[in-house]
């Protein structure tokens, strides 16, 4: 009987020592993993739009006309092609958005839903990301009120959307939140929105909370960060 209660206790230790180190890999190691992974997806992007913006040694002594403007090149499945701003969610709040919403995508940052508009043009471009784990970025949701900014950068134009609806609790098969105009948004006509999409409950994945919010204004890169992202 003493070696089968202690067999027991000695089970019961080591499932609890496993269910610890799982907490802690959860809480702790994935987020410190996904937060390394998201400052490298902006040190990425801005060093590709630094390059980008350093004119060629010829510009400027040409008097040849001016080429006309190329068609945005598509996003990259995976790959990061702007970074978010959300001052509600404190002013040092940033991270990287990526075309796609894939897991291993989803671990790197923010997530744009494949095939809905692209950042600031007609339509509505829709975003996901993770409530907890892999670096908590939307953690702070539902703190998000109506008229608050959330602002995104190309790395050539600052674009500022403005919160109308939200949090909307729903169910993960209600996709019609990221249709062009949204039904349940109070939106009535085409225009430029995003919506913004995380799970619900904190620690589960029953329901979405979603954000929606219309472009407000835009500006070059080179006019200074926009009066939303100003102390």
């Amino acid at each position: 009987m003493r070696v089968v209660v202690r067999t027991v206790s000695e089970l019961c230790i080591t499932v609890g020592a496993l269910i610890v180190l799982f907490v802690v890999y959860v809480l702790f190691w994935t987020g410190v993993r996904a937060d390394g992974a998201m400052d490298h997806q902006i040190d990425v992007l801005q060093d590709r739009w630094a390059r980008q913006s350093v004119p060629s040694a010829a510009a400027g002594t040409s008097a040849a006309p001016a080429p006309a403007a190329k068609k945005p090149a598509p996003y990259v499945a995976g790959s990061a092609f702007a970074i978010m701003y959300i001052p509600r969610l404190g002013f040092t709040w940033n991270k990287p958005v990526l075309e796609g919403t894939a897991v291993d995508t989803l671990k790197k940052g923010l997530g744009h839903y494949a095939g809905t508009a692209r950042l600031g043009q007609r339509g509505n471009f829709a975003v996901a990301g993770h409530r907890r784990t892999y670096g908590d970025p939307f953690k702070d949701f539902p703190r998000l009120r109506r008229g608050d900014a959330v602002v995104l950068t190309d790395g050539t134009t600052w674009f500022t959307y403005r919160i109308d609806k939200g949090p909307y609790k729903t169910v993960p098969a209600d996709v019609e939140v990221i249709d062009p105009v949204p039904r349940k948004s109070g939106y009535k006509r085409e225009g430029r929105y995003l919506t913004l999409t995380t799970c619900d409950p904190e620690w589960g994945h029953s329901h979405r909370l979603i954000v929606w919010a219309h472009l407000d204004s835009t500006q070059p890169v080179e006019a200074g960060r926009p009066g939303a992202l100003r102390r």
